[in-house]
């Protein structure tokens, strides 16, 4: 039994030391820019440059394959800071992808819930919670506002709102 033992810890040994060791031989070095430019963006993930959420965004404007105006809910700051860290002349938000507007959240309306879980497909972030026949809700924390659950609601039951105010959050009007 002591010898089975200490053959299972040596394989696990020996396994763990090769896979620690492919780890680093085999590492992936991700393109810092296609970091600083994700880190810029909203991150709703909602799709509306084109791109299926903001890292495939980030990639092809590094590629040089995106404009950097492309983004409804970055608004025109995001613009202004994606010019900046790319050393180009900032260009008005392109209309065609949608106008920038003020923060929201989703809320479900419990009552009209019928529980389908179209809604719970459609969330990028998994910001919704529920179970199918029964009542669905967001969690506000989790949201983006990026609005892909409204479309496939059969009842219509979700609703957008302002976010709530946070305990110690400050409410400072962003630089114009």
């Amino acid at each position: 039994m002591t010898a089975t033992w200490l053959l299972v810890v040596a394989l696990a040994a020996l396994l763990g030391a090769l896979l620690g060791w492919a780890a680093v031989r085999f590492r992936v070095q991700a393109d810092p820019m296609v970091e600083r430019i994700d880190r810029l963006l909203p991150q709703t993930q909602c799709g509306q440059c084109g791109f299926p959420g903001c890292k495939p965004y980030a990639q092809a404007i590094a590629a040089g394959e995106a404009d950097i105006n492309q983004c409804p809910p970055g608004g025109e700051a995001g613009v202004r800071a994606l010019a900046e860290l790319l050393g180009r002349e900032p260009k008005p938000l392109n209309p065609d992808n949608g106008v920038a507007k003020p923060a929201v959240v989703a809320v479900v309306i419990e009552a009209d819930c019928i529980g389908c879980t179209k809604c719970i497909q459609a969330c990028p972030v998994d910001a919704i919670v529920g179970a199918p026949k029964r009542m669905h809700t967001v969690i506000a924390d989790l949201c983006t506002g990026c609005e892909l659950c409204l479309p496939p609601c059969p009842v219509d039951c979700i609703e957008l709102v302002p976010p709530a105010p946070r305990p110690g959050a400050l409410r400072w009007p962003r630089p114009a």
